[in-house]
């Protein structure tokens, strides 16, 4: 019976509040421990990943800085080796596969080039950028329709801050396909965005002398020539040209008399030895 009793009691022992205490405090560093063998915590594993992301793509965007310093002074292929480094870094990076189509267009591979481009687009549909290139290598390559297409579609994004190069450069290409009535309108739209662009100037009084339109295309060159830092002999033989059609003899010999002084070298100078000045 006292063997009973004893383990009775044993059983009916009541614990204390310090020991409830000292219970749940071991518990607890125990789940702390369990927690720190454990490793990191997601949130804790989401920002080592995003800051590791963020550091490929800055090494990446080095490198294409890189790439368009090299393809600015025409090494072309320590460019592409930069741009292929960036890519290994950042397969995603879009501006690298518009760069890349520059470059291998610069480099006449044009299968290369457009798959670069289409591989920009693909990556980001809204590049107006990646569009413009694509476009201007279409118009080189005289697919003009295909061009007009890019060149509208990166006009038509309410947020394209280079609408004005855009502008140019399809007035250019309808020019090249002989939508001369085209050309006029939009490279008229351009000069009005911006009337001190040389460019837009040069261009346009182009297409108004193919289109006979002489007195009109007079004035916008002569707006160009007026400036002696932007005179050169292709506006020179733009004016020259211009003036013959209008029967200014005077102004023809000047404007040759400049060429053969200041450019003699140039091709407008041979040219005009010949005397084929309607070329």
């Amino acid at each position: 019976m006292t063997t009973s009793r004893f383990a009775a009691s044993a059983f009916s022992v009541s614990f204390t509040p310090s020991f409830w205490g000292r219970a749940l405090m071991a518990l607890g560093l125990a789940a702390l421990l369990a927690g720190c063998v454990g490793g990191p915590t997601r949130e804790q594993r989401e920002s080592r990943a995003n800051a590791s992301q963020n550091e490929l793509e800055r090494r990446a965007r080095v490198r294409l800085e890189l790439a368009a310093a090299y393809f600015g002074r025409g090494q072309n292929a320590t460019a592409l080796d930069e741009v292929k480094l960036a890519l290994t870094t950042d397969p995603n990076l879009g501006e690298a596969y518009n760069l890349r189509g520059l470059i291998y267009a610069s480099m006449d591979e044009a299968a290369l080039a457009e798959q670069s481009f289409k591989q920009a687009l693909q990556l980001n549909a809204r590049d107006a950028d990646a569009m413009h290139n694509f476009g201007w290598f279409l118009c080189q390559q005289r697919r003009f329709a295909e061009s007009e297409v890019q060149f509208k579609a990166a006009l038509a994004l309410p947020t394209y801050r280079e609408s004005l190069r855009t502008m140019m450069a399809q007035g250019v290409c309808q020019a090249r396909a002989g939508r001369l009535d085209l050309a006029e309108r939009t490279l008229g739209q351009a000069y009005e965005l911006d009337p001190a662009n040389p460019a837009v100037a040069v261009n346009l009084s182009e297409v108004l002398y193919k289109r006979g339109d002489y007195e009109r295309a007079r004035f916008y060159i002569r707006r160009v020539n007026a400036q002696d830092n932007l005179a050169n002999a292709q506006t020179l033989w733009l004016a020259l040209r211009i003036e013959n059609r209008l029967g200014q003899t005077a102004q023809v010999q000047a404007l040759g008399d400049q060429i053969r002084q200041r450019w003699a070298d140039s091709p407008e100078a041979k040219l005009l030895a010949k005397g084929r000045i309607d070329e």
